[in-house]
C-alpha cells in the first residue's frame, strides 16, 4: 500500500483557570505522521472527546462540565471549524460520544452522572434535543473511584444494531438493543469484569467477532468474542499492560486495533507506556508483545491514522502529542519529537478526502 498524503488531526484538550488550553485545535500531518500546525479552530469549554459522522462533513465534541453539553460543528473546506449548536446531556461530565452509524444519531456518556443520552442529528448535522436517556446504577469495591456508576464509553457495534456502555464505577459493559427508528436503547446484556477492574473503553476488531476491552484501574486488557447477531459479549484472556515487576502507581487508558486486525495497543498513564498485543497469533492465542515509552507524560489518549501504519499518542500532562510508525511486525518507532500543544486529551485523525466537498 502506497504511503498517504496528507491528513487532518484535531485535538481535543482540557481548558480553564490552570490550562493554557482554548478550544479544539487542528494539525496537519503528512503520510509518515510528522505533525504540524496545531492552531485552534473552536473555543470550547473542556472538548475532552471528539468524534466525527460517518460523511465527515460534522465534527461532534463533549463539554465536559458539570451541566454536560455536546456540541456539533460543520467542517470547511479548509478543516476549520463552525458551530452549528449545542444541546444538553441531561448529565455530569460528558467524557465520550460516538456517531451510529446511520449518521442519523449521536450517542453520550456522562462519567459523573453514569448515564448515557441520545440526540438525534438532523440534516445537515444540527443536533436536535435528547430523544432517550439511559441511567445506570451501581458501585465497585473502590470508594474513591466506584462509589457509584460511572459511564465511561458508548459506541455502537460495526454493524449498528447494538450499542455497549463500558461502565468504570459498576465494573459492567452492557449491551443494548439499539431502534434506529426511534433512537431508544434496550438493555440485552450486562457483562461483569472482575471487581475493581475499572473497564473504561472497548474496541472492536475489524472482524466485527472480537473486541478489546482496556480496565483503566488493573491496567490490563481483556479480550472478548462478540456474536454480532445476538449482542452477546464472551469474556476470554486477560492480559496486564504492564510489567511484571512494576510496582508504582499506573492508570491505563485507551485501546486501539490496526485495521489489519494484527495488533491491538493500549497506553498507560504512570508508567507512561504503549503496549502491544499480538490479536492473530498463529496457536489463537491473545499474547503482549512488547511495551514501548510513550514520548509523552500522561498518554490520556491513542489513535491511529486513517491508513493505519501511524499511532498518536497524546501527552496530557507534558502538552504534547507523539507520532509513532508501525512495523508489519508491531514495533512502534517514534516519528520526530512530540509536538507541543496545551492539555491535549483527544486525537482525531481524519482523511482530507473526507471532509465536505
Amino acid at each position: 500500500m502506497p504511503e498517504m498524503g496528507e491528513y487532518r488531526v484535531y485535538l481535543g484538550a482540557y481548558t480553564g483557570a490552570e490550562s493554557s488550553a482554548d478550544g479544539i485545535r487542528l494539525a496537519v500531518a503528512d503520510g509518515s505522521g510528522s505533525l504540524r500546525c496545531a492552531e485552534v479552530v473552536a473555543e470550547v469549554h473542556d472538548p475532552s472527546f471528539l468524534a466525527l459522522s460517518p460523511d465527515g462533513s460534522t465534527l461532534f465534541a463533549v463539554s465536559e462540565q458539570r451541566d454536560g453539553r455536546v456540541l456539533s460543528f460543520e467542517v470547511r473546506e479548509d478543516g476549520a471549524l463552525q458551530e452549528l449548536n449545542s444541546q444538553p446531556t441531561l448529565g455530569a461530565d460528558p467524557c465520550h460520544l460516538s456517531v451510529h452509524p446511520s449518521g442519523k444519531y449521536l450517542l453520550t456518556a456522562n462519567y459523573q452522572s453514569g448515564n448515557l443520552v441520545v440526540h438525534p442529528i438532523d440534516t445537515g448535522g444540527v443536533l436536535r434535543e435528547p430523544c432517550h436517556v439511559v441511567q445506570h446504577s451501581g458501585s465497585g469495591p473502590n470508594p474513591k473511584r466506584q462509589e457509584g456508576p460511572h459511564a465511561h464509553q458508548v459506541l455502537s457495534d460495526p454493524a449498528g444494531g447494538y450499542v455497549l456502555a463500558v461502565d468504570l464505577g459498576t465494573d459492567s459493559v452492557y449491551v443494548y438493543g439499539f431502534d434506529v427508528d426511534s433512537g431508544h436503547l434496550g438493555l440485552e446484556h450486562e457483562v461483569s469484569l472482575r471487581a475493581g477492574a475499572g473497564p473504561r473503553h472497548l474496541a472492536f476488531h475489524p472482524d466485527g467477532e472480537r473486541a478489546y476491552l482496556v480496565n483503566e484501574l488493573a491496567s490490563s486488557v481483556t479480550e472478548f468474542g462478540y456474536d454480532p447477531s445476538s449482542g452477546a459479549l464472551e469474556p476470554g484472556r486477560t492480559l496486564s499492560a504492564l510489567p511484571p515487576d512494576y510496582g508504582k502507581p499506573s492508570l491505563a487508558a485507551e485501546v486501539v486495533v490496526t485495521p489489519d486486525g494484527r495488533f491491538v495497543l493500549a497506553s498507560n498513564r504512570g508508567h507512561d507506556s504503549i503496549a502491544v498485543f499480538q490479536a492473530d497469533a498463529s496457536d489463537g492465542q491473545f499474547r503482549l508483545l512488547d511495551i514501548r515509552p510513550a514520548g509523552v507524560a500522561g498518554p490520556r489518549h491513542i489513535a491511529l491514522s486513517p491508513d493505519g501504519r501511524v499511532l498518536f499518542a497524546a501527552g496530557q500532562h507534558s502538552n504534547d502529542v507523539q507520532a509513532f510508525a508501525i512495523s508489519p511486525d508491531g514495533e512502534l518507532s517514534p516519528v520526530g519529537d512530540p509536538v507541543a500543544t496545551p492539555v491535549p486529551v483527544c486525537v482525531l485523525p481524519v482523511p482530507i478526502v473526507a471532509q465536505r466537498a
